[in-house]
C-alpha cells in the first residue's frame, strides 16, 4: 500500500473541540468506544451531538466490545451513520446480522490467528490489528511486533496499538498499512486529546507519505 494513501482514524474521541481539531488537521476517520467498561466510552447520543458538528466525508466508527444486539441496535438507530467496529469474540454472523458494512479488530496479544480464522470474516472491510489480547478493548499503549503482519490478510489492514508521534513513521514504513488507529499516543489523559501530540501525529504521517513518493 503506497504511503501516499495511509489514512488517520483519531479514536477514542469525547470531545467537541478534539474532534473538530482532528477534522481541521486532516484526519480520516473519528472513532468513538460505545463499551462502558473503556475511561473512553460515550453514549451513542453524546457521539452523534459531536458528529453532527464534524464534516460529512469523515467516516464515524463505532467500537463495541460482546456487546448485547440491543445495545448495538439502539446505538445504531441513535447514531446511523457510524461504521460498527467489533473488539471482542464477535463470530462473522454476529457482526453480519445488521447488515451494513464493519471493522474486526483482531487482538495480536496471543499471536497471529490462524488464516481460516480472518477468512470467515468475508464481509469485514478491513481488519484492524492491535496489541491487545484477543476479545479485548485496545487503547493499551502498547505496541506489537509489526513483523507479526508479514504476508497478505486478504482485507485493508487499518494498524493500531501503541502507536505515537514518535514510531508512526517506522510503522508505516514497515507495515505499509491502509489506515494507522491512534488513541492513547495523543492523549494527555484518556479521552482527552492533546492538541500538538495530534498535530505532531498527523504532520508524522503525511511527512512520512511525502517522503515515500519521492
Amino acid at each position: 500500500m503506497d504511503a501516499l494513501q495511509t489514512r488517520i482514524k483519531i479514536c477514542g474521541i469525547t470531545r467537541t473541540e478534539d474532534a473538530l481539531l482532528s477534522e481541521q488537521l486532516g484526519a480520516d476517520a473519528l472513532g468513538f468506544v460505545f463499551c462502558k467498561a473503556s475511561k473512553r466510552f460515550i453514549e451513542p447520543e453524546s457521539a452523534k451531538l459531536i458528529s453532527d458538528q464534524i464534516a460529512p466525508f469523515i467516516s464515524r466508527i463505532g467500537l463495541f466490545l460482546d456487546a448485547s444486539v440491543a445495545e448495538i441496535e439502539q446505538a445504531l438507530k441513535v447514531f446511523p451513520e457510524m461504521v460498527p467496529q467489533f473488539h471482542g469474540r464477535e463470530t462473522p454472523a454476529e457482526c453480519e446480522r445488521y447488515g451494513l458494512p464493519y471493522i474486526k479488530a483482531i487482538g495480536l496479544g496471543g499471536g497471529m490467528p490462524p488464516e481460516s480464522e480472518l477468512d470467515a470474516y468475508k464481509n469485514a472491510l478491513a481488519f484492524l490489528f492491535d496489541s491487545n489480547e484477543p476479545g479485548q478493548l485496545g487503547g493499551t499503549g502498547h505496541a506489537f511486533d509489526w513483523q507479526k503482519l508479514g504476508g497478505n490478510v486478504g482485507k485493508p489492514v487499518i494498524l493500531a496499538g501503541g502507536l505515537n508521534p514518535q514510531n508512526v513513521e517506522a510503522a508505516i514504513a514497515q507495515v505499509h498499512p491502509y489506515a494507522v488507529d491512534v488513541s492513547s499516543g495523543v492523549e494527555s489523559s484518556k479521552g482527552i486529546k492533546d492538541h500538538q501530540a495530534l498535530r505532531q501525529f498527523i504532520g508524522a504521517v503525511r511527512g512520512v507519505a511525502g517522503i515515500m513518493a519521492t
